[in-house]
C-alpha cells in the first residue's frame, strides 16, 4: 500500500490547534501561516420524507405481546390480521445478524415503514431462540411502542416470523 506524501487534513488541524499554543523564542521571527480555520459544520436536518412524526398518546401504551388481541382495535381488524388477509406491505429478514445489528435493524425498519405510512409489516427471525426471543422485548420499547397497534405471528406454525399491525399516520 503506497503512502500519500504531506499531512492530511485533519493533522494540519491539530498542527495548527497546537501552533497557536506556542509562542516566540526569538524576536523578529514569524510563525509559519497556518491553514484559516474550518468552519464548524452544522448539524443537517434529516431530509422531510425520512422524518416520522412520532403517534402523540396521552399515556403510555402498555405491553402488548404476540397473538394477543390489544385494545383499540376492533374484532373485524384483529382477525383479518392474525388469519393473514392483512397482506404484509414490507419484510426485514434477520437471518444471519447479531443481536445488536438485528436490533439496529428493527429500530430503522420499523421507523422508515412509519414514516411510509405502510399498515403492515413482518419481521422474520427465524427460529433461532435469541432472535425470537428479543424482539417483542425491542418492539415494546419506548421508541418504538407507539407505532405498533398489535403483533401476530403468521401462522400458529410459523414462530419464526412476525407480522406487526401499525398504528396509521394521522394528519
Amino acid at each position: 500500500m503506497a503512502r500519500r506524501k504531506g499531512l492530511s487534513e485533519e493533522d494540519l488541524r491539530l498542527w495548527a490547534a497546537y501552533g497557536r499554543t506556542l509562542t516566540r523564542l526569538m524576536p523578529g521571527r514569524t510563525r509559519l501561516p497556518l491553514p484559516p480555520e474550518p468552519p464548524t459544520p452544522q448539524p443537517e436536518a434529516a431530509p422531510p420524507s425520512l422524518q416520522v412524526p412520532r403517534p402523540k398518546l396521552a399515556h403510555p401504551p402498555p405491553y402488548i405481546g404476540v397473538d394477543a388481541s390489544p385494545g383499540g382495535l376492533d374484532k373485524s381488524t384483529w382477525k383479518q390480521f392474525r388469519t393473514g388477509q392483512i397482506r404484509a406491505e414490507a419484510r426485514l429478514d434477520l437471518h444471519g445478524h447479531t443481536a445488536a445489528k438485528a436490533h439496529h435493524e428493527v429500530l430503522h425498519f420499523l421507523e422508515r415503514s412509519h414514516g411510509a405510512r405502510l399498515r403492515c409489516v413482518e419481521i422474520i427471525t427465524g427460529k433461532g431462540e435469541i432472535l425470537a426471543r428479543e424482539l417483542p422485548l425491542w418492539l415494546n420499547a419506548p421508541s418504538l411502542r407507539p407505532f405498533i397497534l398489535a403483533l401476530a405471528h403468521p401462522h400458529a406454525a410459523n414462530t419464526g416470523s412476525v407480522r406487526i399491525l401499525l398504528r396509521r399516520v394521522r394528519g
